[in-house]
């Protein structure tokens, strides 16, 4: 059953094919099992899974249970549960169990969907390669030598190595496409607002964004169902109808415009990636999408404005921890500054810390002007590159990397080197754009992606470009060979 995806496992549970207790338990059992080699996990509790998917094989018994009823599903460990830790990858937030449910789990809960555990991030979700965490890095599945990218490295390698069927991410500049292209599963990462940032830990909070990660655009589809809407607890939460993410689906894409930014297409990108883009771009072709050359002029600013703008927003939101009220404490202060002192020296790891000081300088008096307002000024432009190309076109497509995934420590020395990977991510998240990275071909045996870029509040359009794109290709079924673990028959 592991091999099957979101809609197949909804399909079988209400077939009674099998139940929701056999479904989670085989997860769990490939969790215990596989795990070791992935290190996808931070928490496990499979008490609590088998105590909700008991739940949900009564709700499903009375015949009117929601989709997810059932469904076995991984949550990033940044979304607050309720008497579960979340930590965020953080020596900081080690001890921390939240009194309440963010609102996505909330929603999931509420969808009869089961929680299997909570999923290795880079700390704080700061990172490109899932290498920060305090709890060691996440291996790809693909080869046990690569990263799996960040932030949400462990939700995606998880997916991949089939420990869960899908699983939820949060993109702040490109942590859930990047690492779905590293793993080779789908990723979609929403327009800003369209799902409730209650209680996801912050980091850039006009960045954050929460999204379902999973094999096929289907399943991120019926994620995206039980995720979006308005939440009135939430200030930036948008106010725009949903939809049935499921109903566009199956729309043909004739007449479907689709822009290539000539940005994404130069010196920096792998030439082997960009036989693979170039070929997915064909297949879509012959779909009966037309290509259309666009520019995004701004593209070379993307970088150095989100390199401010992040980290500003990430030093303010970071500095509620202190060792006063939640959170690891230093041991033994001798005074107030002290606390604050150890507290933060010892509870942040190195990346935390470097963009804490580089935020809290572009805010400082005399230098505010200089970085921070004229960043944001930058990424006005950025959005607006964007709004003129749509214009002329219906989605943007590119590549979501510069090239595939690349070793445990060859970048963990280089900031710089490491930032360059969200290079062709980071600009949605500064214009508040929908996007998703789709599985599009291998170089060698490693998985890469096709990013596409939609209007505001298009979701259902990039879905429906995914899906029928899936449907021509295999690349969204394939797997790693390590993920066929010993388990491979019976319930796992």
């Amino acid at each position: 059953m592991h091999t099957n995806s979101v809609a197949q496992l909804i399909e079988g549970l209400r077939e009674r094919q099998f139940s929701s207790v056999e479904v989670t338990q085989g997860f769990l059992d490939r969790i215990d099992a596989l795990d070791g080699l992935y290190n996808s996990f931070i928490s496990v509790d499979a008490s609590a899974a088998l105590h909700a998917a008991a739940a949900a094989d009564k709700r499903l018994a009375t015949g009117e249970a929601p989709p997810l009823t059932g469904i076995p599903i991984a949550h990033k460990d940044i979304f607050c549960t309720d008497g579960m830790r979340t930590s965020c990858g953080s020596r900081m937030l080690d001890n921390f169990v939240p009194p309440y449910d963010a609102t996505v789990i909330q929603r999931f809960r509420a969808a009869g969907a089961v929680m299997l555990g909570k999923t290795n991030m880079d700390e704080f979700a700061m990172g490109s390669s899932n290498e920060s965490s305090f709890y060691g890095p996440v291996r790809n599945p693909w080869d046990t030598g690569l990263v799996p990218g960040g932030s949400s490295g462990g939700s995606a390698a998880a997916v991949a190595a089939m420990l869960a069927p899908a699983a939820t991410g949060t993109d702040t500049g490109g942590s859930i496409r990047q690492p779905a292209a590293f793993c080779g599963i789908t990723g979609l990462k929403p327009t800003y607002g369209r799902v409730s940032r209650l209680g996801m830990v912050a980091f850039a909070s006009s960045l954050d964004q929460a999204g379902p990660m999973a094999h096929s655009a289907q399943d991120c589809a019926l994620l995206l169902n039980a995720m979006a809407g308005h939440d009135p607890l939430d200030s930036t939460s948008s106010c725009t109808d949903t939809e049935d993410y499921c109903n566009a689906l199956d729309n043909n894409l004739q007449g479907l415009r689709i822009g290539l930014p000539d940005e994404y297409f130069g010196d920096g990108l792998d030439s082997a990636t960009g036989e693979c883009i170039n070929g997915a771009l064909r297949e879509l072709e012959a779909l009966g999408a037309t290509l259309v050359q666009v520019s995004l002029p701004h593209s070379a600013l993307t970088v150095p404005a989100y390199y401010i703008i992040a980290p500003a927003e990430a030093s303010t939101n970071l500095s509620r921890y202190d060792g006063v009220r939640y959170g690891y404490r230093c041991p033994d202060p001798v005074d107030l500054h002290d606390l604050y002192t150890r507290t933060r020296e010892q509870g942040f790891g190195d990346e935390v810390k470097r963009r804490i000081l580089v935020g809290t300088y572009a805010l400082s008096a005399g230098y505010y002007d200089a970085y921070y307002k004229k960043a944001q000024q930058v990424r006005r432009l950025i959005k607006q590159d964007f709004m003129n190309c749509f214009e002329q076109v219906d989605i943007i497509a590119g590549p979501t990397t510069p090239g595939p995934a690349f070793a445990l420590g060859a970048k963990s020395d280089d900031p710089i080197a490491m930032y360059l990977e969200d290079v062709y991510t980071l600009a949605v998240n500064l214009a508040g754009l929908p996007g998703m990275s789709v599985p599009a071909g291998l170089v060698g045996d490693k998985p890469v992606g096709l990013q596409l870029i939609g209007r505001h509040f298009d979701e259902s359009r990039l879905l429906n470009v995914a899906h029928r794109f899936q449907q021509a290709t295999d690349w969204h079924l394939r797997r790693p060979e390590s993920a066929a673990g010993p388990l491979t028959g019976g319930a796992a």
